[in-house]
C-alpha cells in the first residue's frame, strides 16, 4: 500500500523530486456575453432570425460552514508545459504516455474535514489548474495519492513538475489532490490509515472547499468529475465514491466514473495475507498466530504483531504517525468492527468503477480486487464494475503504477470533455 506516484520511483518508493519553480498567480477571468436579433430591416423576403436568449449567470456557490469550509488558498509554483515535459521525458519508462497542453498553476488550499475520532480538523490540498484561456470550463479529477511514510510526499509540499496531480492538470483536467489528515498543515495528527469514513471526509471535504474557491476566482468546471487513485489512493476513491453515493451533495450528480487500482478495499483479507508473512518471516512468533487466537494475546505480543503487520503495510522510517485502528480491530478479532470502519467492497456501485489490479501484487494481494468484484457483481452492480489486470511483467504493485496511469487516463478521456 506504498505511495509514490511521481514519475520517478525508486525502488523502494514511488519518489522523485524536481527543484521547485518561480511562483505567479493564475488570471482567470469570467466570460458572460449575450447576443440579440438585429433591429429593422424592411422589404425582405426572409423572416428575421429571432433574438438568442442572453447567457444567464450560473447560481453562486456559497460557503459552507464545517466539514468541507474553505480556510485559506495560497499560489504555489506556476509549472510550464516544457518543464513537465521535460519531467516525463527523464523518467522515460516509468511517466505516463501523455504530452502536456498547458502549463499549470498549483495552490495548496486548507479546509476542514474530520480525524478518525470525528473531530474537526484543518487539512490541505494540492489544486493544479490548468492554464487555458479566460472563461474556458474543465472536468475535475480527484486524485487520491497512495501510502506515502514522508510528509514531503504529500501534495501540496510537493508541488513540482513531476508530480503526478501536475502532470495530469497539463492534459486539461482542474486536479484535486489531498495530502490526507496527518499530512501537509495537519501534521502530528494520526494518520486514519484504512478507515472509511475520515478518509472519503478528507477526499469529500475537499471537493466541497476547492467548488467554493473555484468560484471566488471564476475558474469554471464543465460539471464533470472524477474519481481515481493507486494503492491506498485506490481504497480512498472507493471510500468517497461510496459516501457520495449514499449522499445527496452536488458532487454526486457531477461524478461520472472511479477507477481505482491495487486498493486494499477489503482489509480484513489485505491483513491475513500480511500476517501470513509476518508468521512466515517469525517462526517463533507464528506458532501463536492460529485463525481466531489473535485476540487471546497479551498486549505485549499483541503490540509487537501490530508493528511488524503495520512496518509491512507502510514500511520503515516514517515522519507521520499511523493511526492502527484497523490492526488493533484485526488483531482483536473484531470482524464486525473491521467491516464497519475500514471495508469498502460490499456495496453496489451505481456508475462506472474500473478496478485495476497485478495479479503478482505481493503488498495489496490481487485478491483484494477479485473479492471486491465478486461481491459487488452479487449486488447486482452487473456490467458497472469490472476488473483489469495490469499487463506489466512482472505485474507487482509498484510494476503497474505506470500502467495504471495510462488505464485511468484513457477511461476518463472515453467521456471528458473541455479537454
Amino acid at each position: 500500500m506504498t505511495r509514490r506516484q511521481d514519475l520517478t520511483p525508486p525502488p523502494e518508493r514511488l519518489a522523485g523530486h524536481a527543484q521547485a519553480l518561480a511562483s505567479l498567480a493564475l488570471a482567470a477571468g469570467l466570460l458572460l456575453s449575450a447576443c440579440g436579433g438585429s433591429g429593422g430591416g424592411g422589404g425582405g423576403t426572409s423572416p428575421e432570425k429571432p433574438p438568442e436568449p442572453p447567457v444567464q449567470p450560473e447560481p453562486p456557490v456559497l460557503p459552507v460552514s464545517g466539514p468541507g469550509e474553505l480556510k485559506s488558498a495560497k499560489a504555489l509554483q506556476l509549472i510550464s508545459s516544457q518543464d513537465i515535459q521535460a519531467a516525463i521525458t527523464a523518467a522515460g519508462p516509468n511517466a505516463p504516455s501523455l504530452v502536456p497542453r498547458y502549463a499549470v498553476q498549483t495552490w495548496r488550499l486548507t479546509y476542514l474535514t474530520v480525524d478518525g475520532s470525528g473531530a474537526s480538523v484543518e487539512a490541505s490540498a494540492l489544486v493544479c489548474v490548468p492554464v487555458k484561456p479566460a472563461g474556458s470550463r474543465s472536468p475535475v479529477l480527484s486524485y487520491q495519492h497512495g501510502t506515502t511514510i514522508k510528509d514531503a510526499e504529500a501534495p501540496s509540499n510537493h508541488a513540482t513538475a513531476d508530480e503526478a496531480a501536475v502532470v495530469m492538470a497539463s492534459a486539461g483536467y482542474v486536479v484535486l489532490a489531498a495530502d490526507y489528515v496527518g499530512y501537509g498543515v495537519s501534521k502530528g495528527r494520526p494518520h486514519p490509515y484504512l478507515q472509511s469514513a475520515p478518509t472519503a471526509a478528507a477526499v469529500n471535504d475537499l471537493l466541497t472547499a476547492a467548488r467554493y474557491w473555484r468560484y471566488t476566482q471564476g475558474i469554471k468546471d464543465n460539471q464533470q468529475l472524477f474519481l481515481g487513485g493507486y494503492s491506498e489512493g485506490g481504497y480512498a476513491s472507493v471510500a468517497a465514491y461510496r459516501a457520495l453515493q449514499s449522499g445527496a451533495s452536488v458532487h454526486k450528480a457531477q461524478l461520472q466514473m472511479t477507477v481505482a487500482g491495487a486498493g486494499p478495499y477489503e482489509v480484513d483479507r489485505v491483513l491475513d495475507d500480511l500476517l501470513a508473512k509476518v508468521k512466515d518471516e517469525n517462526k517463533v512468533l507464528g506458532l501463536l498466530l492460529n485463525p481466531g487466537f489473535l485476540k487471546l494475546l497479551g498486549d505485549g505480543d499483541r503490540r509487537k504483531v501490530r508493528d511488524l503487520l503495520l512496518s509491512k503495510a507502510v514500511g520503515e522510517d516514517a515522519d507521520v504517525t499511523f493511526d492502527p485502528t484497523f490492526l488493533d480491530l484485526y488483531l482483536m478479532d473484531d470482524v464486525a468492527g473491521i467491516e464497519a470502519r475500514s471495508n469498502v467492497y460490499d456495496w453496489k456501485p451505481a456508475l462506472p468503477l474500473w478496478l485495476y489490479h497485478g495479479r503478482q501484487d505481493a503488498t495489496v494481494t490481487y485478491r483484494a480486487s477479485t473479492d471486491t468484484l465478486t461481491a459487488m457483481q452479487q449486488r447486482g452492480a452487473g456490467s458497472l464494475v469490472s476488473l483489469t489486470d495490469c499487463p506489466a511483467q512482472p505485474p507487482g504493485h509498484l510494476d503497474c503504477v505506470q500502467p495504471f496511469w495510462n488505464f485511468m487516463l484513457q477511461k476518463f478521456g472515453t467521456v471528458a470533455k473541455d479537454l
